[in-house]
């Protein structure tokens, strides 16, 4: 799986769970979704995202980079 999706999908969850949190338990849980969105932001400006820093560190989506398929023989008679 590539990176980008899953940051995307943590981002989203993040925000999502932050905002049932907020709404059923306590409004302070809204500075999270606050956080998700700076570190959205900040990471557009200076491509440092932590998540994918984190991410990397652990191998998870190299997987994805190293089993690119191989390209396809040319169809031919």
């Amino acid at each position: 799986m590539k990176m980008q999706f899953i940051i995307r999908r943590f981002a989203g969850g993040f925000v999502l769970a932050s905002l049932l949190l907020a709404h059923y338990h306590r409004p302070y849980w809204l500075w999270v979704t606050a956080f998700v969105g700076v570190n959205l932001l900040q990471s557009s400006f200076t491509r440092f995202c932590p998540l994918e820093t984190l991410l990397q560190h652990c191998g998870v989506g190299r997987e994805a980079a190293d089993s690119r398929p191989a390209a396809a023989p040319p169809r031919g008679s």
